[in-house]
């Protein structure tokens, strides 16, 4: 260990670096969401602004100070640590269950990926959230995504359905795998091969998957309604 730090009061469900590396952003079943400092090795901010507990965070690329929360008080949450009052709530009706996951889009600062218990996975814009790009990808709970590193990211998305499902800009189903015989709880993209996609299970298994990746001339931008 680099270091170690008993901050949280309870289970820690959540953790990512923000932008520059120097920070991460934590979250856990004690309703707390804290900022950490990593060359320091200390906690900057401590908030409570959830009533349950937090499921995920996801930082924003490009900005250290930026990041999104999702907690079982049935929030999301919109960070900015350089404002007084930090937190602002995000209303998506696209999505009317708890959500369950959430994901910046790594080319789009206002847009994010947003999963809940019903299994269905939106595109949301920050400032217009009421004109979510939706579907019904999953039977069951939405446990995880991930965006590819293509110039048109795919979104892979894993669920307690037991199935992996990639879609591209327009939330079409591009690949399906069912392989998996429980709760899908892990995925990477490959760093060396933007066709491969690994996830991992509670049926004990690590599977590879190769997506085939969409030909001709591809949008890189999201039509909103």
């Amino acid at each position: 260990n680099k270091f170690c730090k008993y901050e949280h009061d309870d289970m820690v469900e959540a953790v990512d670096v923000l932008a520059g590396s120097t920070r991460a952003v934590s979250g856990g079943r004690d309703f707390s969401v804290k900022v950490w400092d990593l060359p320091q090795q200390a906690v900057l901010h401590s908030y409570r602004a959830h009533s349950d507990a937090v499921t995920c965070v996801a930082a924003c690329p490009g900005k250290d100070t930026i990041f999104l929360s999702c907690a079982e008080d049935e929030r999301i949450l919109l960070w900015d640590t350089r404002c007084p009052k930090p937190a602002t709530r995000i209303v998506c009706s696209a999505c009317n269950y708890l959500p369950t996951s959430v994901l910046w889009h790594p080319q789009e600062s206002d847009i994010f990926a947003l999963g809940d218990e019903s299994g269905t996975v939106a595109l949301v814009d920050t400032k217009n959230p009421d004109s979510a790009l939706s579907s019904i990808v999953h039977a069951r709970r939405v446990t995880g995504f991930a965006f590819s590193a293509h110039s048109s990211p795919l979104l892979a998305s894993i669920s307690e359905d037991c199935t992996v499902a990639v879609l591209n800009s327009d939330l079409s189903e591009v690949f399906r795998s069912r392989s998996h015989r429980d709760f899908v709880k892990g995925l990477s993209w490959s760093p060396s091969d933007n066709a491969l996609l690994t996830t991992v299970g509670w049926d004990h298994q690590v599977l590879h998957h190769t997506v085939p990746i969409p030909t001709g001339p591809v949008m890189l931008t999201v039509a909103w309604s």
